[in-house]
């Protein structure tokens, strides 16, 4: 067995940078600002009390007005910038997720769902932005403004300082143990919703099999027990966050509560200590007692938006699980397609020593394959289900990296560097074409630029056109919704005959689970195609298809083995043994 090296593709997840944080500090600013404000209603008051002119009211009052409108300024901006950062910050992890989707191989074994994808990227990672804008603001206001009146409090009284500092600590120590039940739920909420959209979409897609085998009420029941499921944990988790909320009042209003009834009597002479071996003044009191509320403000905003930072932690987790390691496309994005070189030649095809595995602790699934191909010929992978030949398609396609080993098209390796100008030359023919929600011409051209003169004979090709002439440009449903079997697979050969350049064609059981008609047509289609000078690579179990080409790959061995296909011997020797698949 060779020695396999770790799968060059397979990385980890990309890593998005944090969101700037000067949003949040000028909001701590204009949270500060209420302390001159307070001193200035504190000392309004005091001026009341003494009977002062009014032009001393009136200046208090302009002050007063003035700090409020400086705040209300310096509060927007810092409101802007965070909510800016934070919605950069998900558009950066939205596009790291959808790069990773993107980049993944079809043969990665824990590809996540259409549905899951979609939901997580247009609806959960909206829980993003609010944990980054008001989360990350109210913790840092946690941090700072609380401290800041604490001790302005405590220049005043070591009472009403104390009761505070008695009254804080247990707020977040209560906080924490329901936020860690919050985060659970929240989880387990969002995996819910993404479950669901993944039944959706599943059922949507095979509602024409769900109707006619008449499971539409089972189908609707396991839907409502669905939704009734994420309704239970949507109120688990409102409960939740509800309970946080009541713990948060609760401390408050009593610490609030205590600094009142302390200062109350203080100023009636009942408490005389406290106050650094003086009494408090009308404003000093004042003062301190309007500090207090404001003491547990940020606490009370960190509750308000701690439901936030749950689900935004969920969110961010599932946006990295999208990026899961494994199999990676060879070069996506990386190469340059007009650059291909000999493009009106057959490709040659060298296969040397290639072994595959999907992670580091799973077994081969191919091992040592070596293989040569010349320009031009005709070359069947044959072999027992499971032995690997639609892998070796798909690595010979860039589809994902060898293991060990490597692949060379016309001298060039398929790496990251070439390997979008070598696919550029290839014309790929699935057992199971994926069909876009589209016009037949739209997933034809599939965004390549073919001229009219070019499609016209592709179509003709295909023996499409009748189907054309039918649906014309109608939009064709999501996964060939309304094409059968074998219009789909002739809009397939349609699109390699209108690939431009078509160098190498490889098709992966072309003729599976088609009616003896549509498979001879098929066969016929891809002869004609190779024809026109091209390589063509098929993997089969039809004895009809493999006895049409040049070789046959045989992967049914320990090791890779070449011979001659004869028609007859093929065909007849295969269904009579009925021991290769």
């Amino acid at each position: 067995m060779p020695s396999t090296r770790a799968n060059p593709s397979a990385s980890s997840p990309a890593v998005a940078t944090r969101p700037s944080a000067q949003g949040a500090w000028w909001q701590v600013v204009a949270a500060l600002l209420w302390l001159p404000q307070a001193a200035v209603i504190a000392w309004g008051i005091e001026a009341i009390h003494q009977q002062a002119a009014w032009s001393t009211l009136a200046k208090a009052c302009a002050l007063f007005l003035a700090l409020g409108l400086l705040r209300a300024l310096i509060d927007g901006y810092g409101i802007r910038r965070a909510f800016a950062a934070a919605r950069a910050h998900t558009q950066q992890l939205r596009l790291l997720a959808l790069q990773a989707l993107a980049q993944h191989s079809p043969l990665h074994p824990q590809r996540p769902s259409a549905g899951l994808a979609a939901s997580v990227l247009n609806e959960q990672a909206d829980h993003i932005t609010p944990y980054f804008a008001r989360y990350t603001t109210a913790r840092t206001k946690v941090m700072v403004v609380p401290l800041v009146i604490l001790v302005c409090v405590f220049s005043f009284s070591w009472v009403a300082g104390l009761v505070l500092l008695v009254a804080a600590p247990l707020i977040p120590i209560f906080m924490a143990l329901v936020g860690w039940r919050a985060e659970a739920a929240s989880k387990k909420h969002l995996q819910d919703v993404g479950n669901l959209n993944q039944f959706l979409l599943d059922r949507l897609q095979g509602l024409a099999s769900i109707r006619g085998l008449g499971a539409v009420s089972q189908v609707a029941q396991q839907l409502a027990s669905t939704a009734d499921q994420l309704r239970a944990n949507t109120m688990a988790v409102l409960k939740i966050a509800f309970l946080s909320s009541a713990v948060l009042e609760l401390f408050s209003a009593l610490g609030v509560a205590l600094v009142a009834v302390y200062v109350g009597f203080h100023l009636l002479g009942q408490i005389p200590f406290g106050s650094w071996g003086g009494t408090l003044g009308l404003a000093q009191a004042m003062f301190v007692l309007l500090l207090s509320p404001a003491f547990f403000e940020p606490l009370r905003e960190l509750s308000a938006v701690w439901h936030d930072k749950a689900a935004g932690v969920a969110a961010e987790q599932a946006l990295l699980a999208l990026q899961q390691p494994g199999p990676q496309l060879v070069g996506a994005g990386d190469g340059h397609p007009d650059s291909a070189a000999n493009a009106n030649t057959a490709a040659a095809l060298a296969i040397d020593g290639i072994s595959f595995q999907y992670s580091a602790d799973s077994p081969l699934v191919i091992s040592a394959l070596s293989a040569t191909i010349e320009p031009g010929e005709r070359v069947a992978l044959w072999g027992e289900s499971g032995s690997g030949k639609s892998t070796v398609m798909a690595l010979i396609a860039g589809l994902a990296a060898p293991s060990a080993g490597s692949i060379h098209i016309d001298g060039q390796p398929m790496d990251a560097a070439h390997a979008d100008c070598l696919r550029s030359g290839m014309a790929w023919v699935a057992q199971k074409p994926h069909v876009l929600a589209a016009s037949l011409v739209d997933n034809i051209r599939l965004g390549r630029d073919i001229d009219d003169d070019a499609l016209q004979q592709a179509v003709r090709s295909a023996a499409l056109g009748p189907v054309l002439a039918l649906r014309g440009n109608t939009v064709v449903g999501d996964g060939g919704l309304g094409l059968s079997g074998g219009e789909a697979l002739r809009l397939t050969l349609a699109r390699a005959a209108a690939t431009p350049g078509c160098r190498l064609i490889l098709a992966d059981e072309p003729t599976a689970h088609l009616d003896a008609e549509t498979a001879a047509f098929v066969r016929q289609g891809l002869l004609d195609l190779a024809a026109r000078g091209a390589t063509l690579v098929v993997a089969t179990h039809d004895p009809l298809l493999a006895a049409c080409m040049d070789r046959l790959l045989s992967l049914d061995g320990s090791q890779p083995t070449d011979r001659t296909s004869d028609a007859n011997t093929v065909a007849n020797s295969t269904i009579a043994a009925g021991s290769l698949a």
